[in-house]
């Protein structure tokens, strides 16, 4: 009985070795599962959210076109990289005037499309910036009739060069996508003015604006087909910029927006307007800054 006895005070002590063993290795924060938990806080995320640099690729609207004055870029007011105070820029709300001045460059071009962003990158690449915006395809579906409009492989083609582009160079630099506008509600909102539709008259955009009062079922399919090529594009950049974990799109933030006359150029009614860039600025700084993609 008394081995028995012996047998069952040794388990018991060899038990309580043990237990009080692990909790000494808890307690002193030097176990394997505590230092990778240490390792895994201290990284910093993949998405700085206060970049140093910026610079931006695109179209007229990047460029400011309209904002100013009549058939015009006015890059002082592009919602990326201007100086204006009334856009306040995306470049200006990460920076400071000061720095958005020294350190934001603007490589977009009016009339630009997707296959043109290549080498829209390949200039940015240069400047080695920590944050560049892409905002591209009204062009692409802004054609003379709906049937020249880019189709969707070759958009996605464009847009993927663009980021091999990009990464090839600069593997860490982040990229901002913004969602093609809605050009439906463009005409929309603007066929409501005589003069918007007299400068519409000069090219602006006549798969979806050409003859603006023309409400027969042909006119509206045309223009619905130009919506729906949007919608393409906008998965086309979503997508594409899901697979790099230094892309952020804007959700379709652009393309839901529902803007007013106050943000469309008095010029042409079709382009932003200076409020109309600063309600871009201010859409790209929410997401560039948000803590979650």
């Amino acid at each position: 009985m008394r081995k028995r006895s012996h047998r069952v005070r040794a388990a018991l002590a060899v038990a309580a070795a043990v237990v009080l063993g692990a909790a000494g290795c808890q307690g002193d924060g030097g176990s394997p599962a505590s230092e990778g938990t240490k390792a895994r806080a201290a990284r910093p995320p993949v998405w700085d959210r206060s970049p140093n640099s910026v610079a931006a690729v695109g179209d007229s609207i990047t460029r400011g076109f309209d904002a100013c004055t009549v058939l015009s870029d006015c890059p002082e007011a592009s919602w990326a990289t201007g100086g204006d105070a009334e856009v306040e820029s995306l470049a200006v709300r990460l920076l400071g005037a000061t720095g958005a001045a020294e350190h934001s460059w603007n490589y977009a071009v009016t009339g630009a499309r997707m296959a043109d962003l290549p080498g829209q990158m390949a200039q940015a690449v240069a400047r080695r910036p920590e944050l560049v915006t892409v905002m591209a395809g009204g062009n692409d579906a802004c054609r003379a009739t709906a049937s020249a409009m880019t189709s969707v492989a070759d958009f996605r083609a464009g847009f993927e060069e663009s980021m091999r582009t990009l990464r090839s160079a600069l593997p860490k630099t982040q990229v901002y996508v913004s969602s093609v506008p809605n050009l439906k509600r463009l005409w929309s909102e603007g066929r409501s003015n005589v003069l918007g539709k007299q400068v519409w008259k000069l090219g602006i955009c006549p798969s979806m604006l050409g003859d603006a009062d023309d409400l027969t079922s042909a006119a509206m399919l045309r223009r619905d087909t130009v919506q729906q090529r949007v919608v393409e594009y906008n998965k086309v950049l979503k997508e594409v910029c899901a697979k790099d974990r230094r892309c952020r799109f804007d959700g379709g933030a652009v393309y839901d927006y529902r803007f007013g006359t106050d943000q469309l150029s008095h010029w042409d009614w079709f382009h932003p307007s200076k409020d109309g860039q600063a309600r871009l600025a201010e859409i790209a700084y929410r997401r560039v800054t948000a803590r979650n993609p």
